[in-house]
């Protein structure tokens, strides 16, 4: 094995390791001999979880363009993306977030539709089916911009989940929802374009000063509130195993249970009679306050307007809560509640229950 060979594969395993800061200097060193499109992107991957963007673009650039659809880039791109995304850098953000789709089959699986795909063209009296990825909050965060494409002069079709069917057919200005279980074989009646959730930004040119962040959802007409829980605050505490950043998210059950004991209410599935999203925003609508880890109620929660405090871990945060503040340009109603680091729940906890109590 050569020297810069020896080199990379210590850089390579300082950067498995997640320590990015040992791992830069010795790519870096690599880089002043040969430039290969595995380093340019282990490269621009570690610049971007430091937080020096400007850097992790310029190489992130080279390797794009020698092998923009290899893995490791598309890797590098999506982690990119998230950090500029999370610094409030929306233009530069949402180009490199569409490598999302090629790196993650599974969450986002191939769309095969006979008609193109909308990208940015004029939408008046144009059908405009959005089709559904990523997980339930991601897919109630981004049905905001369905109004813009309404606005637009298209006529627009959500394709979700069935769990959120009944809550998006009652959005406003939405013609039509299409639910998709998993692994079944859906009939799409035809459309001009199609779309996914989370390419809406980009094509509609969204920044963080023009994101739209009032209530857009509602209670279904037809849908009344289940028998409990009823006013007062709610509590989310788990999250599904298989999300992202599952473990890290997730309330200690003894933390849940100390705000059990100040008087919250559980909002977990199984200790409400909730059949679907529409029944929970029915849930919802009748308290005064919902607390919530990183999770879709917390989601739905915002997109109804509700008064609604999240709870964040202080491992792996997700871009879409940025840095360093405690409210959220995408839920108006929202406030932020980071975790100290270190994974300190218990502190976290204590400064909730002493908020409850002032209120």
């Amino acid at each position: 094995m050569s020297q810069l060979d020896s080199l990379f594969a210590a850089a390579f395993a300082h950067q498995k390791a997640q320590r990015f800061d040992q791992a830069i200097p010795l790519y870096q060193t690599v880089a002043r001999q040969v430039v290969t499109t595995n380093l340019a992107s282990n490269l621009a991957f570690c610049l971007a979880m430091t937080g020096e963007l400007d850097a992790a673009l310029h190489w992130l650039g080279l390797a794009a363009g020698q092998a923009p659809n290899q893995p490791a880039v598309l890797e590098a791109s999506v982690k990119l993306a998230s950090a500029l995304l999370a610094a409030g850098r929306y233009a530069e953000g949402w180009p490199l977030m569409e490598a999302r789709i090629a790196l993650h089959p599974r969450l986002i699986p191939p769309v095969d539709l006979p008609y193109p795909e909308w990208r940015g063209e004029p939408l008046a009296g144009q059908r405009v089916l959005v089709w559904l990825e990523q997980g339930f909050g991601d897919q109630i965060m981004f049905a905001r911009f369905a109004r813009d494409l309404v606005a637009r002069g298209a006529r627009v079709t959500l394709a979700c989940r069935p769990p959120l069917a009944e809550l998006f057919r009652a959005m406003p200005g939405v013609e039509a929802v299409v639910a998709v279980a998993v692994g079944a074989q859906v009939s799409v009646p035809p459309h001009d374009y199609w779309t996914r959730y989370g390419s809406l930004p980009l094509h509609l040119g969204v920044t963080l000063e023009s994101l739209p962040d009032g209530p857009y959802l509602q209670v279904p007409p037809d849908r009344p509130a289940p028998a409990k829980p009823a006013g007062g605050v709610g509590l989310m505490w788990r999250v599904s195993s298989t999300g992202f950043n599952a473990a890290a998210k997730a309330l200690p059950e003894a933390q849940a249970q100390r705000l059990l004991a100040a008087g919250c209410v559980s909002l977990q599935p199984e200790d409400t009679d909730a059949a679907d999203f529409a029944d929970t925003a029915a849930i919802i609508a009748g308290l005064d306050l919902v607390v919530s880890v990183d999770t879709a109620v917390a989601h739905l929660a915002g997109a109804l307007g509700k008064p609604c405090w999240t709870l964040l871990p202080s491992s792996g945060l997700d871009w879409r809560w940025l840095h360093d503040r405690d409210d959220s340009p995408w839920y108006a109603s929202m406030r932020l509640f980071r975790q100290p680091p270190g994974g300190d729940w218990p502190g976290l906890v204590d400064r909730i229950i002493a908020e409850l109590a002032r209120r």
